[in-house]
């Protein structure tokens, strides 16, 4: 009777308790998985930052570009009859051209800024994976082709080129609306 009620009542000895994990996992393989998901995060949560820069960035070449089809219909009426609201509109379509302009260089040295960051962030990262988890880069297990620092670097960044195409991109463009 006393046994059916231990039973009942749930107690059970320590032995009698499993865990959820697999036996053969051992507490640095799980910390060890851990580092990569938070890793992983990472690199999405920076991916994230470079998509809305290149939102930003693309939205503002959209509105210097409007602002600059304005101030050219402005400019080709020659001088001698342009009112004076035609000349303060002129002036102010230059000066809004130009706060878009600066706003949009700050947000390619953030970019840039951003990357050098994040580069060091990577190499001390790497150094930390290695002095942590120094097995990590012997094949093992599951993944045996798997290397930590390789993969992210291919993934983190974009090149500068592609920056450097969406930078021109937007000038070109505004260029050839000009002529």
């Amino acid at each position: 009777m006393e046994k059916e009620e231990k039973s009942a009542q749930g107690d059970k000895s320590p032995d009698d308790v499993v865990s959820m994990a697999d036996s053969t996992v051992t507490i640095e393989d799980i910390e060890e998985e851990l580092f990569r998901i938070e890793r992983l995060r990472d690199i999405l949560v920076r991916r994230e930052s470079e998509l809305r820069y290149m939102m930003d960035d693309i939205q503002l070449c959209k509105e210097i570009t409007q602002l600059r089809q304005e101030l050219r219909k402005l400019v080709v009426i020659p001088d001698k009859e342009k009112s004076k609201e035609v000349r303060e509109k002129e002036e102010e379509l230059l000066r809004q051209i130009n706060k878009l302009v600066e706003t949009r260089d700050f947000l390619v040295e953030d970019v840039e800024f951003e990357r050098l960051r994040e580069r060091e962030e990577d190499r001390e990262m790497a150094a930390f994976f290695q002095s942590k988890f120094p097995q990590a880069s012997a094949p093992k297990g599951k993944f045996p082709n798997r290397k930590m620092a390789s993969k992210p670097q291919q993934t983190l960044f974009l090149p500068k080129t592609g920056l450097a195409l969406l930078c021109g991109s937007c000038s070109s463009m505004v260029s050839a609306q000009l002529r």
